[in-house]
C-alpha cells in the first residue's frame, strides 16, 4: 500500500469515467434496520459468497442482531435512493483468537472484513473503496494485520485482494487472505476525516431528500 491515502481519496472523490464518487461512511445503531435490508435482499448465491453458507433469513436476521456497533466498525456506502449498496463489517480480535497472526504481527489485536454489494451496484468499485476504508480505519487505528476469508470461488474477494497486494492462501476451498499496513501517517488520518465528514455530508442530503420526496408524494 502506497503512503499516498490523501491523494488517493482526492482521486477517488472526483470520480472515474464520469461516474458519482463512492463514499464511505461509519454506520451506527440507527442504521441497524437499513442493513439488515440490505443483507437480507442478498440472494442466496450473495449469501454463499457473503457467508460462506447459505443462510436463511432467520441466520441473517440473528447475525445482524449480534453486530456491536460500539466495538466493531460497519461501513456503508448509500445510493441515491438512501439504501446501502454495499457494507463492510469490520471486526477486532484478539492477535491469539487468529492461529496465523503470531506470525505476522506484535500488535494486541487484528481485524477481520467481510463485505456484500448490492446486485444493482456491481461494477461501480463499491466493494474495493470499502475494503479502503477499512483498511484506512485499522492503520489509523495502530492494527496492522488486516483478513479476509471467503470462498475461493468468490471473484470479487479475490480480485479485492489481489489489488490490494495481500498475501493469499488457499486452502480446501476457502481463501485466507491477509495485509500488512504501515503505521498511521498525517496524511492518512486527514484523509479518513474528509471522508468521514464528506460521506455524513452525503448521507444527510440523501435521507432528507428521500424524507421531502416521502411528504410530498399523494398520500393515499
Amino acid at each position: 500500500m502506497q503512503d499516498n491515502p490523501l491523494r488517493r481519496w482526492l482521486s477517488n472523490l472526483t470520480g472515474k469515467h464520469g461516474r458519482q464518487p463512492v463514499l464511505v461512511k461509519a454506520l451506527s445503531k440507527r442504521d441497524h434496520r437499513r442493513v439488515l435490508r440490505h443483507f437480507l435482499a442478498l440472494d442466496s448465491n450473495d449469501r454463499l459468497l457473503r457467508f460462506g453458507s447459505m443462510l436463511r433469513d432467520e441466520q441473517v436476521i440473528a447475525y445482524v442482531n449480534k453486530i456491536d456497533f460500539s466495538k466493531d466498525i460497519v461501513f456503508g456506502v448509500v445510493n441515491r435512493m438512501f439504501q446501502l449498496a454495499g457494507v463492510g463489517h469490520l471486526a477486532f480480535i484478539s492477535r491469539e483468537a487468529h492461529p496465523d497472526s503470531i506470525n505476522y504481527t506484535d500488535k494486541e489485536k487484528v481485524a477481520e472484513f467481510g463485505v456484500s454489494v448490492a446486485a444493482s451496484a456491481r461494477g461501480q468499485g463499491v466493494g474495493t473503496r470499502l475494503f479502503e476504508r477499512a483498511a484506512m480505519h485499522c492503520r489509523n487505528s495502530d492494527v496492522d494485520t488486516l483478513y479476509m476469508q471467503c470462498l475461493s470461488s468468490n471473484r470479487t474477494m479475490m480480485h479485492i485482494a489481489k489489488k490490494a497486494g495481500m498475501e493469499i492462501k488457499r486452502e480446501y476451498g476457502e481463501a485466507d487472505a491477509h495485509l500488512h499496513l504501515p503505521p498511521p501517517s498525517p496524511s492518512s488520518v486527514l484523509a479518513e476525516a474528509l471522508e468521514e465528514q464528506v460521506a455524513k455530508i452525503d448521507y444527510a442530503v440523501k435521507r432528507n431528500t428521500r424524507a421531502a420526496l416521502k411528504w410530498l408524494s399523494p398520500k393515499k
